[in-house]
């Protein structure tokens, strides 16, 4: 979980790149599906932040990660 007061957007994405790596939320989901990781007192400067760099909270993970490298197997 995040743990600092300030959430800035690159905070927020590194945190929902993690959740996707882990399993926990897939890439489809909308961006809201993040309150389920960060406390409910800390979620409105989360959407404050998202919304300051124009993204919705229906808008799906994927976007908010934006370019991903793959690796090979």
């Amino acid at each position: 979980m995040l743990n600092t007061l300030h959430y800035s957007i690159d905070i927020i994405k590194d945190e929902a790149r993690h959740l996707v790596q882990a399993g926990k939320l897939d890439r489809q989901q909308p961006i809201y599906a993040l309150c389920r990781y960060i406390p409910g007192r800390e979620w409105e400067c989360v959407e404050v932040e998202l919304e300051a760099h124009d993204y919705l909270l229906r808008d799906r993970i994927i976007d908010l990660l934006g370019r991903e490298d793959w690796e090979e197997d």
